[in-house]
């Protein structure tokens, strides 16, 4: 699996190596504990329907970038600090990636997983 951003008729991959946090378990601990985020890698949250999503940054030692989506279109782009970042948007999914990977994401532009 890797994860594409759709921008203007251009396409690129945003990572190559994707996980899927599906269980509640796995949704709960997402990035915590670990000590880096490896460059290609994406961690995908899914949901059953849309609502308000959170992310927090407690026991997470390294900046992230955090992508909202719902049905695929970003609905919100951010930053988030170690140990500190918060954030929240309406999403049926959301994307964490390694900081600075989600430059040139936009709000209306498309993020998917594309299953090779």
């Amino acid at each position: 699996m890797r994860l594409v951003h759709e921008h203007d008729g251009t396409t690129r991959t945003l990572a190559s190596r994707v996980d899927v946090a599906e269980s509640r378990l796995a949704q709960a601990r997402g990035l915590m504990f670990r000590r880096s985020i490896p460059e290609e890698y994406a961690l995908v949250f899914p949901f059953d329907g849309v609502g308000k999503r959170s992310l927090h940054m407690v026991c997470v030692p390294f900046p992230i970038d955090a992508v909202w989506l719902c049905d695929e279109e970003v609905t919100k782009v951010k930053r988030l600090h170690a140990w500190t970042g918060l954030g929240w948007g309406r999403a049926d999914c959301v994307v964490e990636l390694p900081a600075g990977v989600a430059e040139g994401v936009e709000v209306g532009d498309r993020v998917r997983v594309v299953d090779e």
